[in-house]
This record gives C-alpha cells, structure tokens and sequence, in this order.
C-alpha cells in the first residue's frame, strides 16, 4: 500500500463507527416502520387505542394493526337490543356533554346524536323512590305538547326536590362539578399533559386520586350532604348507574353522579358506531369471532394464540378488555390486583306493569322512572320506559343486581308480551381504597388499557385511557416523535385538530 493512500484509509476507517451507528439507526426506524401492534377487544378502548397510535404517529411510521373480538359484532359493552322491531342501548347507554372523546368521534365520524330531549322521555316525566312497600318520593307528571307547561312542571319538580333535600343539592352539584372540571385536565394540551404509566401517577396529576381513597358516602358527608340526600337520590343513581350502592369508591361514585346530570346524550342507532368507525377509519385488520387464549412472550416479540388455531406474532400487545373474566394465559406470568365485576342484569320487556304491586290504582301513577334504595331483598334496581306503544303498551328496561325471575316479573306486570334478559360484566365492584394494576403489564410491550377502570368506568375514561396507552406505545420507541396538539376542544373552529380528533 502506498503511502498516498494511507490518509484516505485513515479517514474511511475512522467513519466506519458513524456508518455503523447510522446503518444501526436505520434499522431501528425499519423495524419501528414494520411493528406490528396486536389489540385484544374491539370496544371503545380498543378501537381507541388503533385510532390515537394512527394520529399520533409521525408520517414514516405505519404500524400493522391487528384486533381481535371474540363476539361476531365490534362495540364490547356499546351494544344494542332490538325488542319488538325497536332498538335500544343494551350496555353503555348515556355520555356526558364534556365527554370531548365521544363528541369529536361524532364529529369526525359524521354520527347523528339523540339526545334526551328528542327521545321518547321528556323533562316532565316522573320519578319515583321505590322502598320495597311505597314511593317514599315522587316528582309531578304532566303531559303537554306546550313547551311552557314542561317548563311549569319542571320548575315545579326542582322545588320539590328542593324542599325535600334543601341545599344539599347544591353542595352535591359543586361536588360533581369540581370531579368533571379536574377530569377534563386529560383533554390538556401534550406540553403540559404527560405520559402516564400507571393509574395511580395519572390520578394524581390530575388531583383525583384521593377520592379514591375513601368511600363516595364519606366524601358526600365531607363534602357537606344530608344523610337524607345521600341515603336516598345519591343512592338511587348509584344504583342505576353501577349496581352499587354509595359504599363504592368515591370516584367512580362522582362519575355516576354526573351521568345523572342535564345535557346527556347518546349516538342514534346506538353508541356502538364509535368504535365502529373508528376501527373503519383506522386501516385495521379486524379478526371478528377470535378469541385470543393465550400470549407469550420470548423478550423480543409476542406470540399470541386463538381459539381457532391460529397464531400471530406482534412486537406490542395491547389487552383491551377486563382481563377479571377473560380466559387468557400469559407466559411468562404477569401480575395484577384481584378484582371482581359488578354483573348488572339487563331485563328488557314489552308489556304493562301492574299498578297492584306498587300500590297504586292505575298504571297512569307509576312514574317513568322507579329508582330503588339500598334495602336487603328489593329484586331491581329501577326500571324505566324506553318508549310508550299506547295506554297500554309499553317497552321498558329493568336493572338488578340478580337474574329476574319470571315469577317477580309476573308480579311486577300485569302484561308481558316479550322477556330480553342480558346478564353483563359492566364495571368493577369499587370499593375504597382502590388498587390498579399496570398500564404496562410486563416491563416491556404488553399494555392494559383497562387498568384504569378500577378509577370509573365509562364510555370516555375508556378512552381517555387508551389515548394514554397509544402516547406510552410511541413514548417508547425512541426514534418516534409524537405529533404536537393543542387541547382538545368540543367547539371546533373548523380546523383540521377538531375533526381529527
């Protein structure tokens, strides 16, 4: 070798170790580009999950997405019954006006909303605290086509409430209020919003966590309510809301709190058509009627296993779906508090109560709504008109704690022409104080998106927690770099960021 060429060498072999580093770089964005993400259940959480990991990611980066449902239909617990030819939501039912997920899906989905007011139930409509023997309340039921009389029977209800409850009321909507306003710090901006890797740390920033340390009656009684107001309304929409009564959580107690509040709304033809659509628009490949039994891992990938035989290898694994009743096997182990569901039973029936059983003369006297306290041996937890047919024809929804039998149901109606029963494992028995198990349940790339349930399970915490979950995914390749995005906001400008999302 020459020594002209001496200093060429020189210089091509000290650039070897940056050639090295840059051929390293290179190969990491490949397999990032080339990740495959493996998303266990097709409900809100994991169809949010596929649908924040595609507008968050950077433009290079284009993940295979894969969901697996064991049920033949996408939604999870957003489900719908058809009862003599009419629809009605069978599972998640109601969303909060604040809910700025659920509103910007329906925004950039194009879904048409049904809100209260344009239901079949209107603001004169009773209500009734049931104790097992008579109404111990009752709101005035006036039916007008005069908007000006709803609004007399409304006013007229308030008071009612009022001189029952006094200013109790108030201090409970204060209590809500202050729950919702901190529980919207999740919609802030990504400068001053973290990622999270445990419930506990997001519960914390946002100034929550406490109320899950006590029960929801000792934060009321701290918070100034009567034992009157608690024992009985608090009580009632507890019950509705979660099959619980106020010695639930005090979280997920003020979530049930506010669903009970004005201005709620659902998606018409079933809330359902959020995941839907968000799976739609997401380019994912959806495995409908598989279930997945079992995930291991060997460190550098996951190998996940169905019932129908067939095996798929992910480099992330996201569990979208209450792992409390799944049969799914983990190898190696993971570990994660012992909890148990509420099952609330859904009895859906078409035909006329019997106005004997409540001690009433006529069925004209039973109000729309029959909300029950907590008392040993009442067989339901309310029942409701979904919609009225004529005088003596009517389609109602009955929660309880157990199965209806048909001798309750024969001696709570004096007509039933069609019996829906559904039994669902719907939410978490709370109790305070409360334990979470792990967004990442491994160390490594296996996520869960339904940690956050044991804090309140809705609609929208499901999917406020799997837009954290989809941030923690990118937060840990270091090669990406999540998009930047103002606050979400429900009152768009017309802006592309309010569509998107």
């Amino acid at each position: 070798m020459s020594s002209s060429s001496t200093p060429t060498a020189t210089f091509i072999f000290s650039l070897l170790p940056l050639f090295l580093l840059l051929l390293s770089d290179a190969n990491a964005n490949a397999v990032d580009s080339a990740s495959t993400v493996c998303i266990i259940g097709s409900g809100i959480g994991g169809s949010s999950v596929a649908h924040f990991l595609r507008r968050y990611s950077p433009p290079h980066l284009n993940f295979t997405i894969r969901i697996f449902e064991r049920n033949p239909v996408v939604g999870g617990r957003m489900a719908t019954v058809n009862v003599s030819g009419h629809i009605f939501e069978a599972g998640a039912s109601i969303l909060h006006p604040r809910n700025l997920h659920a509103v910007n899906y329906t925004k950039l989905l194009n879904l048409a909303v049904n809100s209260p007011s344009s239901s079949d139930e209107s603001s004169s409509s009773a209500f009734g605290i049931w104790d097992g023997h008579q109404f111990v309340f009752k709101t005035l039921s006036f039916k007008s086509e005069l908007p000006f009389v709803d609004k007399i029977v409304s006013l007229a209800n308030s008071l009612l409430m009022l001189f029952r409850y006094g200013y109790s009321l108030i201090r409970m909507d204060k209590f809500v209020e202050t729950a919702v306003n901190k529980f919207c710090k999740y919609y802030e901006s990504f400068e001053t919003r973290p990622v999270f890797e445990t419930v506990d740390e997001m519960l914390k920033w946002a100034g929550l966590y406490n109320l899950t340390t006590a029960t929801l009656a000792v934060e009321l009684a701290d918070a100034g309510l009567s034992p009157l107001l608690i024992q009985e309304l608090v009580t009632v929409i507890t019950r509705i809301n979660y099959g619980q009564s106020v010695s639930m959580s005090g979280l997920a107690g003020a979530v049930s709190l506010a669903g009970s509040g004005g201005g709620l709304w659902a998606i018409k033809g079933g809330n359902w058509q959020m995941a839907a659509g968000l799976i739609d628009r997401s380019d994912v490949e959806l495995h409908l009627q598989e279930e997945i039994e079992s995930i291991s891992s060997n460190g550098e990938y996951y190998e996940l296993n169905s019932t129908l035989q067939n095996s798929y290898t992910c480099d992330i694994a996201v569990v979208a779906s209450p792992l409390d009743e799944l049969r799914l096997k983990f190898n190696p182990p993971v570990s994660i508090p012992k909890r148990e569901l509420q099952h609330t039973h859904a009895t859906f029936v078409r035909g006329l109560l019997n106005p004997v059983y409540f001690g009433l003369k006529s069925v004209a006297e039973i109000p729309e709504l029959v909300g029950t306290i907590e008392i040993p041996d009442l067989p339901f937890s309310s029942i409701s008109v979904l919609k009225q047919h004529d005088e003596k024809d009517f389609t109602y929804k009955i929660f309880s704690r157990k199965p209806m039998a048909d001798a309750i149901l024969d001696s709570i109606f004096s007509v039933r022409t069609e019996t829906i029963r559904i039994n669902w494992g719907a939410y978490p028995h709370y109790t305070a104080p409360e334990v979470f198990a792990p967004f990442i349940l491994d160390g490594q790339h296996l996520y869960y998106v339904n940690a956050f349930e044991n804090a309140a399970s809705t609609m929208e915490t499901s999917a406020v927690a799997a837009e954290n979950v989809a941030r923690l995914i990118l937060s840990r390749f270091p090669s990406i770099v999540p998009l930047s995005l103002p606050s979400l906001s429900s009152e768009g400008d017309g802006g592309d960021v309010h569509v998107d999302l």
